[in-house]
C-alpha cells in the first residue's frame, strides 16, 4: 500500500478507486512535468484515454460532473443556484444510466455538483454502490452531512467530499446564511473522526480574498483535516450575479501569490484553475478535461458555461461529446497563449459569443436565460483590465514551465486529429 504525506503525516493510500488514491492521482496530475509523465499517471490512465478516443474517435473527458437536482438548501448572495430552483432533477435510473455510459467511454471519475448535491445523498451512496470502479467527488455545502451519512462515505470508500466555505464565520455568512460557517466546521469534525479525507471549496471574491488565501485560515482548515483545496474565483453568471464581486486583477494577483507561497511551504495541495491554468493545461471544458450535465440534462462544456447544443436525453453521452459546440470549442482551445487568461467566460467572452452563434448553441442558464451577449456585458470589462496583468505574470514564468504547457497543448492537438471528425455510424 502506498502512502502520501498530508498535513505532517504519512497516511496510507488503499488501490483506486478509494477516495483516497484520487487525491493521490489529482496529486499526479496537477504538477506533471512533461506528456510523458501524464501518460503515465496512474497505470497509464491518459495513455489508455488517447488510445480510446483513437480508436472510438470520441474525445473522452478524464472526469464527469453531474447534477443530481438544482435545487438547494441555502440561497447564497450572487449564486446561480437562486434562478435554478425547481427546475430540474435527474432521476436515480437516469442518472445511472449517464454513469453506465460515462463507463462504457472509460471515464473513471464523476463529481456531483448542484443544486446542493447532498439533497439527493441516499442517491449518490447509491450510485457509488453500484459503480465501484469509478471515484466519485461531491461540491458540497456541508449542512447536510450527519454522523450517518459520514458512515455511509466511510462504508464505500469511493466518495470525496469538497466542503464549501469561505473564510471565517463572518465571510461564509455574508453569502452563505447565519449559522452555515460553524455547520460546516462540524461537518469537517465528523468526516475527519471516520478518517475520512476531504477537501475545502472556497469562492473567493472582493470581499474575502485576504481572508481565503490567508496563512491563519488555510492553517486552520489543514488543523480541521483538509487534504488539500479548490479555488474558483468569483465569476458572474445568472441574472442575480453582481459584478462587483469580482475581484480586481490587483486582488486576484494577491491571491495567486499567497496560495503559490502557503502550497511551497507547507506542501498543501491548492488548485486555483484560473490562477494555475498552466497546471491544468489551460481550459479543459467541453471534454478536453471534463464535461458538465445540468439537472435539466443539457451537456454543457463546463459548470459555468451554460450553453449547449445536446440533451442527455436526446442523445447519447458519446454523440454529445463531438457535437458541433463541442468541436468548435475544442478548436478554439487554449482560447489564449496565455494560460492565466485562457477561461472563455472571464478572458475571451467574444470567442465564446462567436462559437454559440456559429453552431447554434442555446442558453441552458434554468429558471432565467442568458444569451452569451448579457455574459460578455459583464466579463469584458474584467477580462479586459486583467489581460495586462496576465501578460507580466506569465512573461515571469522560467522559460521550462512555458515549453512544458506548449507541450500539453501539442498533445490536446494530436487528440484532437483523431477524434475531432464525424462518427462513423456503427460507433453510434
Amino acid at each position: 500500500m502506498s502512502t502520501i504525506r498530508i498535513n505532517g503525516r504519512n497516511e496510507k493510500i488503499p488501490p483506486y478507486p478509494h477516495h483516497k488514491k484520487f487525491i493521490q492521482y489529482t496529486r499526479q496530475y496537477f504538477f506533471a512535468r512533461t506528456p510523458l509523465d501524464h501518460l503515465a499517471l496512474g497505470k497509464m490512465i491518459a495513455a489508455r484515454e488517447t488510445w480510446r478516443g483513437i480508436r472510438t474517435r470520441v474525445f473522452v473527458p478524464r472526469m464527469l460532473i453531474l447534477d443530481p437536482t438544482s435545487r438547494c438548501n441555502l440561497h447564497c448572495k450572487g449564486c446561480w443556484a437562486a434562478d435554478y430552483a425547481g427546475c430540474g432533477n435527474i432521476t436515480l435510473e437516469k442518472l445511472d444510466d449517464i454513469l453506465c455510459q460515462a463507463e462504457q467511454l472509460g471515464i473513471r471519475v464523476c463529481f456531483f455538483t448542484g443544486g446542493e448535491p447532498l439533497l439527493r445523498k441516499d442517491d449518490i451512496i447509491r450510485l457509488c454502490d453500484r459503480h465501484r470502479r469509478m471515484s466519485f467527488g461531491a461540491y458540497t455545502n456541508g449542512t447536510l452531512i450527519d454522523e450517518a451519512f459520514a458512515d455511509e462515505v466511510a462504508r464505500v470508500e469511493n466518495l470525496n467530499l469538497f466542503l464549501s466555505i469561505e473564510g471565517w464565520r463572518e465571510d461564509t455568512d455574508f453569502r452563505r446564511g447565519a449559522g452555515v460557517f460553524d455547520q460546516v466546521v462540524r461537518a469537517m469534525d465528523i468526516l475527519r473522526s471516520r478518517g475520512i479525507a476531504f477537501a475545502f471549496s472556497a469562492c473567493y471574491h472582493a470581499r474575502n480574498y485576504q481572508t481565503v488565501a490567508s496563512r491563519e485560515f488555510l492553517d486552520f482548515l489543514q488543523e480541521k483535516g483538509c487534504w488539500f483545496g479548490w479555488l474558483f474565483q468569483y465569476v458572474p453568471v445568472g441574472k442575480d450575479a453582481d459584478p462587483a464581486l469580482a475581484c480586481t486583477p490587483a486582488q486576484r494577483e494577491q491571491v495567486l501569490a499567497q496560495i503559490d507561497e502557503y502550497s511551497r511551504r507547507t506542501g498543501l495541495m491548492l488548485i486555483d484553475f484560473w490562477n494555475n491554468g498552466h497546471l491544468a493545461f489551460g481550459c479543459i471544458g467541453a471534454g478536453s478535461g471534463f464535461v458538465h450535465i445540468n439537472a435539466n440534462g443539457d451537456v454543457e462544456p463546463c459548470a459555468f458555461c451554460h450553453y449547449s447544443d445536446s440533451n442527455i436525453y436526446e442523445k447519447s453521452l458519446a454523440e454529445a461529446l463531438q457535437s458541433p459546440f463541442f468541436r468548435r470549442f475544442r478548436q478554439a482551445q487554449p482560447f489564449s497563449e496565455n494560460p492565466l487568461s485562457g477561461c472563455p467566460l472571464m478572458n475571451r467572452p467574444d470567442t465564446l459569443a462567436g462559437i454559440v452563434r456559429d453552431t447554434g448553441a442555446r442558453s441552458t442558464h434554468l429558471g432565467a436565460a442568458e444569451t452569451v451577449e448579457m455574459l460578455a456585458a459583464k466579463t469584458m470589462p474584467l477580462a479586459q483590465a486583467w489581460q495586462p496583468t496576465a501578460d507580466r505574470l506569465y512573461a515571469g514564468y522560467s522559460a521550462a514551465q512555458r515549453r512544458n504547457f506548449r507541450m500539453f497543448l501539442n498533445y490536446f492537438a494530436f487528440r484532437k486529429r483523431f477524434t475531432d471528425r464525424d462518427i462513423p455510424k456503427t460507433d453510434r
